[in-house]
C-alpha cells in the first residue's frame, strides 16, 4: 500500500481513480488545483504524486519544478499527448514517469508499484526505536510502551525527524527549514508549541524530562530515558 496523492482538476477523473485506488490497497488523498496540492503534498508527505498536466491555476510543469525545490517525492504526471515535445520538459523537470490519458486505476497502480520499487519506497525505511518509542514512518504511527500516540501529522513528522537523530541536539531552525520546509525563517515559537504537545503525549515535561531534553540556547533532542 502506498499513501498517494492525486492532484487533477476533473472532478470524475479523480473520484474514480480515487475509489479505484483505494480499492487496490493505497490510501489517496486528492486536490483540484496545484497550490492545494502542494500545500498538501509538503504538509502530508504522501509517497507518490499523481499529477494532471492541465491544471486550472498553474501549469503542471511549473508546479513540478516547485514541487522539486521542496521534495524528492516520486511523481507520475497524467497527459493527453506523449510525443516527446509534450514529455521531455516533464521528464526534465523532476518527473519519473508518466501515464497517457484515458488509463485505468490498474494501470496506474502499475506504474505506482513500479516507480516506488526503482526508488525503493515499496519496502519504505525500517522504523526507528529509542528506547520505548518506535516510530514508522511507512505506517506513519508511533507507539510509546506499544501504545500507539495520537499524534497529528506535524507532531508526527517533528518526532521522526528526531528519531532519526537520536541524542543529538537539533536546533529549532534546523527543524523549521527540515520538517516545516521553511528555509528562509519562521516563527520559533510554532517549534516550541509542537514539542510541548509532543511532552504531553509522551508523558513527560520541560522539567520533568525523559524522552525530549532541551539543550538551553541550543535546541532539542531525543534521548532514551536512562
Amino acid at each position: 500500500m502506498a499513501d498517494i496523492l492525486l492532484i487533477e482538476d476533473d472532478v470524475a477523473i479523480r473520484t474514480a481513480l480515487s475509489r479505484g485506488l483505494r480499492e487496490l490497497g493505497h490510501a489517496v488523498s486528492s486536490s483540484p488545483t496545484a497550490l492545494d496540492g502542494l500545500r498538501l503534498a509538503v504538509h502530508d508527505r504522501p509517497d507518490l504524486i499523481v499529477l494532471d498536466l492541465g491544471l486550472p491555476d498553474l501549469d503542471g510543469v511549473e508546479l513540478l519544478r516547485m514541487l522539486r525545490a521542496v521534495s524528492q517525492v516520486p511523481v507520475i504526471v497524467a497527459t493527453a499527448r506523449d510525443g516527446d515535445a509534450e514529455m521531455v520538459p516533464v521528464l526534465d523537470a523532476g518527473a519519473d514517469d508518466y501515464v497517457v490519458k484515458p488509463y485505468s486505476a490498474a494501470q496506474l497502480d502499475a506504474r505506482v508499484r513500479a516507480v516506488l520499487r526503482r526508488s525503493g519506497g515499496d519496502s519504505g525505511p525500517e522504523p526507528l526505536a529509542v528506547g520505548a518509542l518506535r516510530v514508522d514512518q511507512r505506517a506513519r504511527t508511533a507507539t510509546l510502551d506499544g501504545a500507539e500516540l495520537d499524534l497529528t501529522p506535524r507532531e508526527f513528522d517533528v518526532l521522526h525527524y528526531l528519531a532519526s537523530r537520536p541524542g543529538e541536539v537539533v536546533t529549532k531552525r534546523e527543524l523549521l527549514t527540515e520538517v516545516w520546509q521553511l528555509p528562509y525563517g519562521g516563527a520559533d515559537k510554532t517549534v516550541d508549541v509542537h514539542l510541548s504537545w509532543l511532552r504531553r503525549k509522551l508523558g513527560e515535561t520541560a522539567s520533568e524530562p525523559r524522552y525530549l531534553h532541551t539543550v538551553r540556547g541550543v535546541g532539542v533532542k531525543l534521548v532514551e530515558p536512562s
